[in-house]
């Protein structure tokens, strides 16, 4: 990711929704020494936010719905949310929930793209998102996994006006001129029930020993550490209760993984 804070159309904060907060914690706090500070507020029903140091980096919440699915989600900061999520349903995208106000934070909608990928829109008041990007333990790179690329391409630059940075193997998204994400097609070497979605990467200072630590916690690894062709090292990896997620190798603005 080429930029250092929040960004309007860029991603500005990711999300896990889990069934276990506690236990998530737990894991995260092994894997990437994050501190998990829960919100007293009922409303929120022990929503927590991540941080390295001082730095809010991710946050960490129970389901609130009973069909929603154990996973990470990626947040795009808009400077209108309502507007935003007016054009995600001209694009033929579906709204799950919103636009609402979260206190005094921000304002917030919930949305699917033409295929499914959930994804969330954040108009800031006192709550910008995350404080740093791609530093070890924090958010570095985001990646939507799809069917249909150019659907997806049509859609995405629709609702938030990215550049597309496309090649034979791999697209990435931009905004400002800066790169912050890409695209992998879900192929057949993907199981055929691997549903579209974001997932987050987070930078690590050594990914083969950052994955060791997750095995040893109790999680699994989808995708084994791996160098990518004119890339950093990288692998994907699922918590104890089932969300996948991202590790690169930080120093690595744009981990381009490969999507061939």
């Amino acid at each position: 990711m080429e930029f250092d804070k929040p960004v309007i159309g860029g991603p500005c904060w990711a999300e896990l929704g889990t069934s276990e907060p506690a236990a998530a914690q737990q894991f995260y706090g092994e894997v990437f020494a994050w501190r998990c500070e829960t919100d007293p507020r009922p409303e929120l029903r022990g929503y927590a936010v991540a941080r390295l140091g001082d730095a809010a980096v991710a946050g960490l919440g129970p389901l609130y719905r009973p069909t929603q699915p154990v996973a990470w989600s990626v947040w795009f900061a808009v400077a209108d949310v309502d507007k935003a999520t007016n054009r995600v349903v001209e694009a033929g995208g579906t709204v799950v929930r919103g636009p609402m106000d979260i206190f005094d934070e921000g304002r917030r909608s919930v949305a699917l793209d033409p295929s499914g990928a959930a994804f969330q829109m954040w108009q800031a008041r006192d709550f910008p998102g995350a404080e740093v990007f791609n530093r070890p333990g924090a958010l570095g790179w985001v990646e939507l996994a799809t069917r249909d690329v150019k659907r997806a391409r049509d859609f995405y630059t629709t609702v938030f006006g990215w550049s597309v940075n496309a090649s034979e193997w791999y697209t990435q998204w931009g905004t400002h001129g800066l790169d912050f994400g890409g695209v992998t097609a879900l192929h057949d070497r993907f199981p055929a029930d691997v549903p579209p979605h974001w997932l987050p990467y987070f930078a690590v200072e050594d990914v083969d020993a950052t994955t060791e630590v997750a095995l040893r916690a109790g999680g699994k690894a989808l995708q084994e550490p791996t160098s990518v062709t004119d890339g950093p090292r990288i692998a994907v990896l699922r918590d104890p209760q089932g969300a996948a997620f991202g590790v690169y190798l930080a120093g690595d603005e744009d981990p381009r993984p490969d999507g061939g």
